[in-house]
């Protein structure tokens, strides 16, 4: 699983229950770069895409990336589906602050995309 997340705090965290749901991790991927880098290069089966990721980057253009791979994934943001671009608004997303069983339950449904 991909994690794409700026805040160390959040990224651990999100590591973590990660962990506990049984997932090995690629990343966390800090920013809009490094996440469209591990897009294109790395193997994993589902990513998790916080929205904004400072200096005003967001991670619209790694969701691009990954829906032409075939790669289900998920936003997770702050602001509802408001913050996240219309044509992207499809792909399921998560509140912060992450409820765990929420988070189960997208990890589930992205399982069997």
């Amino acid at each position: 699983m991909l994690v794409v997340e700026d805040e160390l705090f959040v990224a651990m965290l999100v590591e973590d229950l990660l962990f506990d749901m049984g997932c090995e991790i690629v990343g966390p991927a800090a920013s809009a770069g490094e996440a469209l880098a591990a897009a294109k290069a790395e193997q994993f089966d589902i990513a998790l895409l916080d929205v904004n990721l400072g200096d005003g980057e967001t991670s619209f253009e790694t969701a691009e990336v990954l829906r032409a791979r075939g790669v289900p994934f998920a936003f997770v943001t702050g602001y509802g589906d408001q913050g996240v671009r219309p044509d992207l608004r499809d792909a399921p997303i998560l509140s912060k602050p992450i409820d765990p069983r929420q988070l189960a339950r997208v990890i589930k449904q992205l399982g069997q995309a």
